[in-house]
Parts: structure tokens; C-alpha cells; sequence
């Protein structure tokens, strides 16, 4: 049996198919093409502080975003005075174990990277220094500001020495003038750590744009002896910033910010046990001694330097007890201000401070300390404001004639009983001398 479908049924099926296949055509043909590939990523991160704890957090969380996102390379702007060698050693073995190729480059132009800056260039991928840089003068000190006994010290210099020449033979730098660094303290401009044979760095470039330019297709051998070709042209750069708390703790990490932070937390300190129950002195100062611990922790700091404080601030105090015609306030300022010269114990300019900061502050202080005291020895002094005790001394108004025997006075608003040595009229004026419980005993005026 033949079954036939009505014409205009056929008809609407007809315009259905050709309508999806119409629109079917340019999705087919989008999806065919190829894709774009994508700017290859170079992560740069800079740091312009000594190498710290906080420091070290922020390299290696900048390499480890980098090798999360496949980067093709990161790139550490440098510039710092030295550091601490724990922090120098954990930055050098997450250096060495990333993904990621990492260029350290010394700039801007007048920048340096010494101690361990010098360090972290040598282990680098790719070193590079702008003109008008150094590096070097590694040798290393101890950073509690004790004197070293001769052989710790060699120790000391040996040990890192070695590690020197190990991080620079892996890199195919200049093993001896890396030990020299050390050892002697040896510094290099960029033109002679280039020109050195074999050189110790890899190239100079005026900034980080040039510095792309000069890597791109070049081909670098990476710690564990594999080479890769660098591709650095046409890349998008993705600048990887401190976060709040590493800023506040890098920033505090500062010679002259940790010694304000000292002085002012000793301050508030002074004034909440002067006046207990204040609370907001006490808060303040407790905050403001534990970021300058939290900043001595990480810093070079002389013993003898905090001793001289704490005997500073000792005499300061003595000289409200004892009577010397301000010789102790005398010594107490000399002990402050030759403790707080010496306090961070390194030969680097940008860790000591300056004496234009020190003598403001000690003067300050001082004046501030002694201000308080005498205010809380007056206070001390001022008779009972409260009780019997207070009206001694107070006037009052005979009310009756005042005998030995009986009398009334007004005073305080108050009828009080009182006798007296001698007779005092009605109406006189008199002066409370004793408070036998209820009874008062009055002169008069």
C-alpha cells in the first residue's frame, strides 16, 4: 500500500533542512580555523631591600607563580646592599630546582648587588648588569655584631667560598674572581665581569626591554645541564608585586625605620607605666617594640650598642633620684647616642645610621622622658585630695564660740563639732589642725 504525504507538509520539511544547513555552514567553517597562539609570559619581579626573610618569600613566591602559569622566563631586578646567607641559600635552591629560566639583572644604572646580591647573580640562568653597576665584596660577617675569633672566621669564609665556586662552575662563570668575591671582598663593574675570561656575567643592557631584546633566541644551559633557547620577542610582561603584609614587613626591616620603631615603642611603653589604665600607649608601644624586634632579627645588630641604650635610658632615670646637677643626664644622652651609632654593626652605608637622625631622636626622648618624670615626682608630692586627711589645713567658720570644750564650725559645706586651744568667737575665721574621727580640731586664723 502506497502512502503519499500532503504536498505543503513536503514543502515545510524542504525549507526546515536547507534553513539548518544554511545556518549550520558558518559555524562549521569558525570552528575549522586555527587558533592564535598565545604571547609567550615573562614575569618580573624586582627587589630594592636587603636579602631578608620577607625578601626571600617574595622571589621564590614570584618563581613558583611563574612555573604555575609556564612562564618563559622570569626576570629578578636587583639592587640590595647584601643579607642574611640562610635567606640567600633558600632564594639559591628555589632558583635552581624552577621550571622556569631566571635572569637576574643589576640595575638601574648606579645600582649594585653586593654580598649576597653577588650570590644570587652568579646562580642566576642568565646575569646581566645595566652600565654604571657592580657586584661583588661577598665576604662574610657576623651578624650579631661579635667579634669573630679567627678561626670562625675562616670557617665562615671557606664555606662560602666554596659554595661561590660551586654555583659559579655550574653557570660556566669565572670560579676564581667568584672565590675573590668572597675571600677578598673583591668588587667588579660590568665591564669587567664581562670582559673577564670567562666572564662572570652574561651580558649588559641599558633596561629591561633592551635585556629582552638580547635573549631572544638565545639558547642557555640550565643548572642540571640541559639547554634551552630562550624566546623573548613580542612577550607579555606580567609584573609580580609584594603583597601588603611583605611591603610592611620589608619596609620595617630597615635600619632607621626599626630604630624609630625602638624609640617610639620604649616611649609609649615609659608613658603607660606612668600612667596605668591609658591603654592606648601600651597597645602602641608593645606594637611598635615587636616590629623592631621582628626588624633586629634580620639586621646586623651590636650587643654592645643595645646595652649602651639600655644603660642610657638607666641613667635618665637615676638622675630623678639621685642629685648629681645633670651629670647623669649627661651620660645618659652620651650612652644613647653612641649606642644608637653602633647598634647596627656593618660596614655598608645603607645599613648604619646617621648621626642627622640620631641626635633629634636621643634629644627628644630625653627631654620627653624627663618632662614625664618630674611631672609624676610633683604629683607624688601633692597632698591627699580625699578623706580626713584632705581637710587638714582647709579654712572654715566658727558657727558658736570655740572653747577647749565644744564649738561648731562650717567648712565643706558641713557642721562639724570642734574644740580649740584657745577661745575663738562666732563668726571668726579659723583652720582645721587634726581630725579625730567626728571631731575637729581648729585654730584661728
Amino acid at each position: 500500500m502506497n502512502i503519499s504525504l500532503p504536498a505543503r507538509f513536503t514543502r515545510r520539511a524542504a525549507l526546515v533542512i536547507g534553513l539548518s544547513l544554511t545556518l549550520a555552514r558558518p559555524l562549521v567553517s569558525t570552528t575549522a580555523q586555527p587558533t592564535q597562539p598565545a604571547r609567550p609570559l615573562v614575569y618580573s619581579a624586582a627587589v630594592d631591600s636587603i636579602i631578608q626573610p620577607v625578601s626571600a618569600e617574595y622571589i621564590t613566591a614570584t618563581l613558583d607563580e611563574a612555573d604555575g602559569a609556564g612562564a618563559a622566563l622570569v626576570v629578578l631586578t636587583l639592587r640590595t646592599p647584601g643579607g642574611l646567607v640562610d635567606s640567600t641559600r633558600a632564594i639559591v635552591s628555589h632558583m635552581v630546582a624552577a621550571k622556569t629560566p631566571v635572569a637576574v639583572f643589576v640595575a638601574p644604572s648606579g645600582a649594585r648587588a653586593a654580598s649576597a646580591g653577588f650570590i644570587l647573580t652568579i646562580a642566576a640562568d642568565v646575569a646581566a648588569m645595566a652600565p654604571g653597576t657592580h657586584i661583588g665584596a661577598a665576604h662574610p660577617v657576623d651578624g650579631s655584631g661579635q667579634k669573630i675569633d679567627e678561626t670562625m672566621a675562616t670557617k665562615m669564609t671557606q664555606d662560602l667560598a666554596a659554595y661561590a665556586r660551586t654555583l659559579a662552575g655550574r653557570r660556566n662563570r669565572n670560579v676564581s674572581l667568584a672565590e675573590l668575591a668572597v675571600s677578598e671582598s673583591r668588587a667588579f663593574t660590568e665591564e669587567e665581569a664581562r670582559q673577564a675570561s670567562p666572564p662572570l656575567i652574561d651580558l649588559v643592557a641599558a633596561d629591561l626591554p633592551d635585556l629582552l631584546r638580547q635573549l631572544d633566541g638565545r639558547t642557555i644551559t640550565r643548572f642540571d645541564g640541559t639547554t634551552t633557547i630562550l624566546h623573548t620577542a613580542n612577550v607579555e610582561i606580567v609584573t609580580f608585586e609584594m603583597s601588603l603584609r611583605q611591603r610592611v614587613l620589608s619596609a620595617v626591616a630597615n635600619p632607621t625605620v626599626a630604630y624609630l620603631l625602638m624609640s617610639l615603642g620604649t616611649l609609649a611603653l615609659t608613658i603607660e607605666l606612668w600612667n596605668p589604665g591609658a591603654i592606648v600607649p601600651g597597645i602602641v608601644g608593645g606594637l611598635c617594640l615587636l616590629l623592631a624586634f621582628f626588624a633586629f632579627s634580620v639586621l646586623p645588630v651590636n650587643i654592645v650598642g643595645v646595652l649602651l641604650l639600655f644603660f642610657g635610658l638607666l641613667l635618665l632615670v637615676l638622675e630623678l633620684k639621685v642629685t648629681s646637677f645633670g651629670l647623669l643626664t649627661a651620660g645618659g644622652i652620651v650612652s644613647l647616642v653612641f649606642g644608637s651609632m653602633i647598634l647596627v654593626d656593618s660596614p655598608l652605608p645603607e645599613l648604619q645610621l646617621r648621626l642627622s637622625l640620631v641626635l633629634p631622636v636621643v634629644l627628644g626622648f630625653t627631654a620627653i622622658t624627663v618632662l614625664l618624670a618630674r611631672l609624676a615626682l610633683a604629683a607624688q608630692r601633692l597632698g591627699p585630695a580625699t578623706g580626713p586627711a584632705a581637710m587638714v589645713g582647709s579654712p572654715g567658720q566658727a558657727l558658736t564660740p570655740i572653747d577647749d570644750r565644744s564649738g561648731r564650725v562650717l567648712t565643706h559645706g558641713e557642721i562639724w563639732q570642734a574644740t580649740a586651744a584657745e577661745s575663738i568667737p562666732s563668726g571668726s575665721r579659723v583652720r582645721i589642725t587634726r581630725v579625730d574621727g567626728l571631731h575637729l580640731h581648729v585654730q584661728r586664723e
